[in-house]
C-alpha cells in the first residue's frame, strides 16, 4: 500500500508528461489554434473551417516525429498574427529540418508555408503537409475541387466512408462554411490527394502530399528541398468575431423512445496472457461480463500446440458455464518458406491445429473468429493483397472443423482493413473489426475527438455487412496491440502520448474510462451485437498486473484495478437493457447513455474534456449518483466496488464532471 497521493497528471493520465496549453491566435474573425508548430480549430466567424493544417514527418512504420521547435517568435496585431519558427524531426539515425511562416490577417485569410532540407539521408513515408476538414457540418455537403492540370470537379464528401481515396490531384478544395461564405484552401509543392479518416476513427477528412500510389518508403537524399505552401482565402462576407463562448451548463435529455439494445461486453484476454490472468481470476470475476473473448493473435503451430492448448485452459477456468466464449483466432496460411499462401491443405492444417488446441483444452467456444495472418497487415488502395484463402474457403473450412460454433470473419484491425477487403453478405454467422484509435494521432484531443467519427463507422459497417448480421467490435483499446501499419507497434519507453503505441499510459488513468464510456454512449444506438474493449490484464487490462513498463503510483499502491474497471463492469451488468433515446446539447464535451433493464433506469455520463463541465439532467428526475474522476482516482483503484457504493443523491438534476471525469445515476422503479 503507498503512502504517497497519486498526482493529478497520474490521476488523469498515468503520466507526468506535460502538455502545454494551444496558444490562441487571432485576427478578426478568423482563430485557431497554435499547438507543436501547428494549426488546429482554424475557424471564420466562430464556424470552423478547417480541422488542422500541419507539417507532418513520419518515419517508415508510419510513425510520426514531434519536432524540436527552435527559434519560436510570435507577434500579433490588429491587422493579424505571424508565427516564425525552426523545427528539426530527428532520431538519432536520422534528421530532418524545416523553417516555417505562418501569416494570419483580419479578411481571414491564412499561409502556412515551409521550406525542408534532409541534413542526412532520411527514410520516410510522408513529409509534407496535411489539412483536415472536419465532420461536423462537413459529411455529405458540397465541394469544388481543382486538380493540379487546373480542372474543377463539383462534389460531395463521401456519407458513407470511402475506402479508397475520394479525391486525387488536388491542388484545391472549396466548401461553404456559411450561407454564401466559401472557403479555399489551396496547397502547393506537389500533388496532393484525399482519404476518409473516419476509416481510422479520425473526425476528419485528411487531405495529404504525396500519393500513396508512388512507392514508400522513399528516401530523401541528404540536401534535399521541399517547398510547400498551404493558403486559404475567403468569398464572401464573414459575420463579426464571435465572443468568446460561455460554456454553462451542458442540457442533457433523457427520451422515453427506446432506440436500441445495449450490447454484451466481452472480457478480453490476450493469450499469451491467459495464465496471468487466471492468476487476478478473483478480481476479474467480480465484473459481470456475459462474454470471455480470447484472442489468439499468432496462429497455431505444430510448435506451439501445447502452449496454446496451455492458454486455453487457463482461459477457460475464467468463467463458468453461464458465460459465452468467443475465439479470435489467426490462421497462420504460409507455405514453408513463411510466404502467404492460398493453398487449401495449408488452411486444412492449420484449422486442423486449431480445433485439436481446442478440443484438448476442453474449452467450448460458441463463436469462432477466423482471420489470415497476411490480414493483420493493410494493404493500401491500389496495391495488391497477399494471397490469402477466400472468405468462402474460411467459412467452409471453420464450420467443418467447429460444426458446433457459429463462424465468423471480418479484420482485427481497423475499420478501414474491413472497407478494402469486404466479405461476402450472408457468408459467415457474425463479423466485425477492431478500431485503433491514435493510429494518426495521439495527443488527448486528437483520442476523444475521433468518437465522432464512430457513427460513420457504424453505419458503414452495417451497410457492408447487411441489416441482420451479428455485429462484433473486436478488441479495442487505447493501448494498440498490433500494427496493421508497420512492423510492430511504437515502444513508449518514456510513457507519454504516442501514436501507435503498444502502452498507452492513460489506460491507467481516469481518462481512458472516459474514452471507454464515450464510445460505449456511441455504439450502444447502433445495433451492435457484442462490444470487446480494453483487456483483463496486460497495458489496457482493467485489472492491474506488474508489466515491463513503469506504472506510476498504482504499482507503488499494489492497487487492483484501474478506472476503467468500474466503467466496463458496470456497463456489462446493462448486457441486453433498452437503450433510450439520450441527447448531449455539446456532445463533442458530453456523451450521454440511458438504458433501462429489471426496474433499473441507469444514466452514464463522461466528459470528454479537459475542463469542468456542469450538466443539467432532463427526463429524469432523482435517482443516486456515483463519481469517478481525479479526485476518486485512489480510491477507485483500491476498490473494485467503489462506484456501488458511493452514491448520494442528485441534487437539483444537476451533475458536476471534474475533467475526463465519468458519473452513472440510478434510478429503481
Amino acid at each position: 500500500m503507498s503512502s504517497s497521493t497519486a498526482s493529478r497528471a497520474i490521476a488523469l493520465f498515468g503520466t507526468e508528461e506535460k502538455v502545454d496549453p494551444p496558444r490562441i491566435l487571432r485576427a478578426g474573425p478568423l482563430t485557431c489554434a497554435f499547438e507543436a508548430g501547428n494549426l488546429r480549430y482554424i475557424q471564420l466567424g466562430g464556424r470552423e473551417a478547417i480541422r488542422a493544417i500541419s507539417m507532418i514527418v513520419r518515419d517508415r512504420n508510419w510513425g510520426t516525429y514531434a519536432p524540436e521547435i527552435r527559434d519560436l517568435v510570435v507577434n500579433e496585431g490588429a491587422d493579424g498574427f505571424s508565427v516564425r519558427y525552426r523545427a528539426v524531426c530527428s532520431d538519432g539515425e536520422q534528421s530532418f529540418a524545416y523553417q516555417a511562416e505562418i501569416d494570419g490577417r483580419a479578411d481571414g485569410s491564412l499561409v502556412f508555408a515551409a521550406r525542408g532540407e534532409a541534413l542526412t539521408d532520411f527514410v520516410t513515408n510522408r513529409a509534407g503537409f496535411v489539412v483536415l476538414h472536419g465532420v461536423e457540418g462537413i459529411v455529405g455537403q458540397p465541394v469544388e475541387v481543382e486538380h493540379v492540370d487546373g480542372s474543377t470537379e463539383q462534389s460531395r464528401f463521401p456519407e458513407l466512408i470511402d475506402p479508397v481515396q475520394p479525391f486525387k490531384d488536388i491542388r484545391a478544395l472549396t466548401h461553404e462554411v456559411f450561407p454564401g461564405v466559401r472557403v479555399t484552401c489551396r496547397m502547393e509543392g506537389d500533388a496532393y490527394e484525399m482519404e476518409d479518416q473516419r476509416n481510422w476513427m479520425d473526425a476528419s477528412y485528411k487531405t495529404y502530399i504525396r500519393p500513396l500510389a508512388l512507392p514508400w518508403p522513399y528516401t530523401l537524399a541528404k540536401g534535399d528541398v521541399l517547398d510547400l505552401k498551404v493558403s486559404l482565402a475567403v468569398e464572401g462576407s464573414l459575420p463579426e468575431p464571435a465572443d468568446a463562448q460561455n460554456a454553462g451548463e451542458i442540457e442533457v435529455e433523457i427520451g422515453a423512445e427506446v432506440v436500441g439494445t445495449m450490447p454484451k461486453l466481452a472480457l478480453v484476454v490476450p493469450a499469451h496472457l491467459a495464465a496471468l490472468a487466471l492468476d487476478h481470476a478473483d478480481i476479474l470475476r467480480k465484473a459481470p461480463f456475459p462474454v470471455h473473448a480470447f484472442s489468439l493473435l499468432d496462429g497455431v503451430t505444430i510448435g506451439s500446440l501445447d502452449t496454446t492448448v496451455r492458454q486455453l485452459e487457463a482461459f477457460g477456468a475464467l468463467g463458468g458455464d453461464e458465460v459465452e466464449r468467443l475465439l479470435e483466432a489467426v490462421l497462420p496460411c504460409r507455405d514453408a518458406q513463411g510466404v502467404p499462401t492460398d493453398d487449401p491443405t495449408t488452411l486444412a492444417r492449420d484449422l486442423d491445429l486449431l480445433a485439436i488446441a481446442v478440443r484438448r483444452s476442453g474449452v467450448t467456444f460458441q463463436r469462432i473468429a477466423l482471420s489470415p495472418a497476411c490480414d493483420l497487415k493493410s494493404t493500401t488502395p491500389g496495391g495488391t493483397w497477399p494471397k490469402a484463402p477466400s472468405f468462402e474457403a474460411i467459412a467452409a473450412g471453420g464450420r467443418a472443423a467447429f460444426p458446433t460454433s457459429q463462424i465468423g470473419g471480418g479484420f482485427y484491425g481497423s475499420f478501414t482493413e474491413l472497407n478494402r477487403k469486404r466479405p461476402p453478405e450472408g457468408l459467415f454467422d457474425f463479423a466485425g473489426h477492431a478500431i485503433f484509435p491514435t493510429v494518426h494521432a495521439a495527443d488527448d484531443v486528437s483520442a476523444t475527438e475521433g468518437l465522432e467519427a464512430l457513427p460513420s463507422i457504424l453505419e458503414s459497417a452495417r451497410a457492408i455487412l447487411g441489416g441482420e448480421l451479428p455485429y462484433i467490435l473486436y478488441p479495442t483499446a487505447l493501448s494498440m496491440r498490433h500494427n496493421p501499419y508497420g512492423a510492430a507497434p511504437a515502444e513508449n519507453p518514456r510513457q507519454g502520448r504516442v501514436a501507435m503505441a503498444r502502452v498507452d499510459p492513460r489506460e491507467r488513468g481516469v481518462f481512458a474510462a472516459a474514452w471507454y464510456a464515450g464510445l460505449m454512449a456511441g455504439a450502444a444506438a447502433h445495433g451492435l451485437d457484442t462490444l470487446c474493449l480494453a483487456a483483463a490484464v496486460g497495458p489496457s487490462g482493467i485489472a492491474l498486473t506488474r508489466q515491463p513498463h513503469p506504472q506510476p503510483w498504482v504499482e507503488e499502491a499494489d492497487a487492483p484495478v484501474v478506472p476503467s474497471w468500474h466503467v466496463l463492469a458496470g456497463h456489462a451488468a446493462l448486457a441486453g437493457g433498452k437503450v433510450r433515446a439520450a441527447h448531449s446539447s455539446v456532445p463533442r464535451a458530453v456523451q450521454a447513455l440511458a438504458v433501462e433493464k429489471d426496474g433499473l433506469h441507469a444514466v452514464w455520463l463522461c466528459n470528454l474534456t479537459q475542463e469542468e463541465q456542469v450538466v443539467r439532467l432532463h427526463g429524469m428526475a432523482g435517482g443516486e449518483v456515483a463519481v469517478l474522476g481525479a479526485a476518486q482516482f485512489e480510491q477507485a483503484c483500491q476498490d473494485p466496488d467503489l462506484l456501488a457504493r458511493a452514491r448520494t443523491p442528485v441534487e437539483n438534476n444537476t451533475i458536476r464532471l471534474d475533467a475526463y471525469a465519468v458519473s452513472r445515476i440510478e434510478i429503481r422503479r
